[in-house]
């Protein structure tokens, strides 16, 4: 099966089953026996156009009778590959784009529609590859940036035009690779020369954190070494804003997959006890061999519900509610997110809240709860933490990490990919009163 082809077929596979994007691709590029550059196609093809849906579904409702949403899938997905080589990928030469498009509308038994794909990607190059967008601001940018209506208007109202934009379009760029240095197993010096030729930079406002150009980072022999674990910057911050201390109790309680976990008890110095739960037992485990391959022996992990009072579990000095969300944090990394129905995350603040509320519990006194999540939407997040301020005078706004940087003063802050170059993240830090 040819790149375009394997693209083609995940592309309507993910659109048919909403898989995740990234465990899809990764597992078919795995089974396809492409090469080391059909697959780069491959993948370049499926990510820009999840990214870009949107966009290119505007163009052809402009040249189609037929809007997208009723056309043959199969066919949808190879107007939509070739409209994205002819606008975003230049080393592609106009002609190839059209012609292999064409080609492959009858490989994949769609012949009937082959000259419908030739008209209509040629069409667009007869209007020199103009898109037409609409006058109105927020319709504008939804098509500019591939960004459901809904969520542009969300984003326009809870941070202005500007700072919308500005996260619409980093969320089109690839997101940095950023690792962890695990300090109880390797120096910083030695971990600069495991990745000396693959690329590496201090991150600049984190300590032990570092980004990387490139590479195979499980095929370094600093990755069986329990040097490092991969996480983002904002996580990273996450983990540092608790403030876990040698020694210490602390409960993780949305803890897969892991990587708070692990640097929280980096920093507990491998003592202490960090208890780590998620929901499914399966992604418990995998928080487990986590910790073994790092050397931490303070982690504990297992199944458990984080809205469920569990009495057996002890009181703890930190306890970090990571929720479920609506991830619009992360689209750069699963772009398949920003298309979902806004209804199916109508239950979310609740959920959120019922977390958090169950946490509190825990939390002895003088102790930290750190609220966190994926999102930027605020009403997932500080509308959340304010509900239960509210009903929870016994807890105190802290400052995040007022050693760091001036803005993490604030008790509760949306990180925003302009800021340290991490994913869409929030976090609040609250202090049970003595």
């Amino acid at each position: 099966m040819s790149a375009r082809r394997l693209a083609v077929t995940l592309l309507e596979q993910t659109e048919r089953n909403e898989g995740y994007s990234n465990l899809l691709l990764d597992h078919a590029l795995e089974e396809s026996g492409l090469d080391a550059r059909d697959k780069r196609l491959c993948a370049a093809l499926y990510y820009g156009v999840l990214e870009r849906k949107l966009t290119l579904d505007h163009i052809i409702s402009k040249y189609s009778k037929k809007p997208p949403r009723k056309l043959d899938g199969i066919v949808l997905q190879i107007l939509r590959t070739g409209l994205y080589q002819l606008l975003y990928m230049q080393q592609i030469p106009d002609t190839a784009a059209v012609s292999e498009s064409v080609k492959l509308t009858k490989k994949c038994r769609k012949a009937s529609a082959s000259g419908f794909v030739n008209a209509v990607l040629r069409s667009f190059l007869r209007d020199e590859k103009k898109i037409a967008l609409p006058e109105e601001p927020d319709a504008r940018v939804s098509v500019q940036y591939s960004a459901p209506l809904w969520l542009v208007q969300m984003l326009f109202k809870d941070y202005g035009e500007e700072e919308a934009i500005s996260f619409l379009s980093d969320a089109l760029d690839a997101a940095p690779l950023t690792i962890r240095r695990n300090p109880l197993v390797m120096t910083e010096e030695k971990l600069l020369a495991a990745f000396a030729e693959e690329g590496i930079e201090k991150h600049p406002l984190i300590p032990d954190a570092y980004t990387l150009k490139g590479g195979n980072i499980r095929k370094n022999s600093a990755f069986e070494q329990g040097a490092f674990h991969v996480q983002d910057a904002a996580s990273q911050l996450c983990a540092a804003a608790l403030d876990a201390k040698p020694g210490m109790t602390v409960l993780d309680l949305c803890a897969a997959p892991g990587g708070k976990t692990f640097t929280i008890a980096e920093y507990m110095e491998g003592t202490g006890m960090v208890y780590a739960f998620d929901l499914q037992p399966q992604r418990a485990g995998l928080i487990e061999k986590g910790a073994e391959r790092l050397r931490l022996k303070n982690v504990q992990a297992q199944a458990g519900d984080a809205s469920v009072w569990n009495e057996m579990l002890p009181k703890a000095d930190r306890v970090l509610c990571d929720v479920p969300c609506s991830g619009i944090g992360v689209i750069r990394r699963k772009p398949e997110i920003r298309y979902k129905d806004r209804t199916q995350f109508a239950d979310l603040p609740g959920i959120q809240y019922a977390i958090l509320e169950n946490a509190s519990g825990y939390v002895k006194e003088d102790g930290i709860l750190l609220y966190s999540t994926c999102t930027i939407l605020k009403e997932e997040n500080e509308q959340v933490v304010e509900r239960f301020l509210n009903a929870h005078p016994e807890f105190e706004p802290e400052p995040l990490l007022p050693q760091l940087h001036e803005k993490l003063a604030a008790p509760m802050m949306t990180l925003l990919p302009s800021f340290a170059g991490s994913d869409g993240f929030f976090m609040a830090k609250l202090r049970r009163k003595k």
